[in-house]
């Protein structure tokens, strides 16, 4: 299915493993223009060989409050339009609610949601210019709550509003604005998971991934392609009448309306 991508530029943060790499590589299948962003400039290097296409990679903390602006300066210098931005960049600390600190709190925040405003201001005048995308990767923790998840499911609850906000004013402004609630991904991190889990209940990996699908009430882990192609999907005129869609990807583990 030609999703009529491309040639179009996308810009892409977090996009130095797990799910932004994937995306990455699926909007570069798909003939799009990239600027990839991340922490870590040799991970950036390696998506950017294996897209295959114009990638620009930059290296860049997006903690920094003036980083985002920098962000999509060098997208419209490099080629001169943005017509789609996916807000991924953000990983929060798990932990007791109790044991959580100040730090703990303020570095959730600031990279998975003030990065994902100030891009996000900092891209919407050229998205309203190309009558663009916008899609916020999410995560199913910010629609059930967990005491072991209590800054990321504060975040992911707050960016989920943002969507629905920044949609009700994309209609007036032409810009498309949606968002996916990945579940379990077998990210690096999951995998970081599965393999303490293994050891601490002498299993095998296989089996430990089982145990801990079988504990969401899930028949398995998502895999980080399963999300970068409905990325694709919702960045494509596939998707026109989709506008401030949220959509959870998580294998059936979400049972609230």
């Amino acid at each position: 299915m030609d999703l009529n991508l491309g040639d179009k530029v996308a810009v892409i943060t977090g996009a130095s493993r797990g799910i932004g790499r994937a995306i990455a590589r699926m909007l570069a299948s798909e003939g799009m223009r990239l600027v990839i962003a991340a922490r870590s400039g040799d991970l950036l290097d390696e998506v950017a060989r294996a897209c295959g296409t114009a990638v620009v990679p930059v290296a860049i903390d997006l903690r920094q409050s003036d980083a985002p602006q920098r962000l999509i300066a060098t997208a419209a210098e490099h080629f001169g339009r943005v017509d789609l931005l996916v807000n991924n960049a953000g990983a929060t600390k798990r932990g007791d609610f109790m044991a959580l600190s100040e730090a703990d709190w303020e570095d959730g925040f600031a990279l998975k949601f003030f990065a994902a405003v100030r891009c996000t201001r900092a891209a919407w005048p050229l998205l309203q210019a190309s009558s663009g995308s916008l899609i916020n990767i999410v995560g199913v923790g910010g629609r059930t709550g967990s005491a072991e998840f209590a800054i990321g499911g504060s975040v992911n609850a707050a960016l989920m509003n943002l969507t629905k906000v920044l949609a009700d004013r994309g209609i007036q402004d032409g810009v498309r604005v949606n968002a996916i609630n990945p579940g379990s991904i077998a990210t690096e991190r999951l995998q970081t998971r599965i393999k303490s889990f293994a050891a601490e209940q002498k299993l095998s990996l296989a089996d430990a991934a089982n145990a801990m699908a079988a504990r969401l009430g899930i028949a398995r882990f998502g895999e980080p392609g399963e999300i970068a192609r409905l990325v694709a999907f919702l960045a494509s005129p596939a998707a026109a009448y989709c506008q401030g869609s949220i959509i959870d990807v998580d294998g059936g583990q979400t049972r609230t309306l």
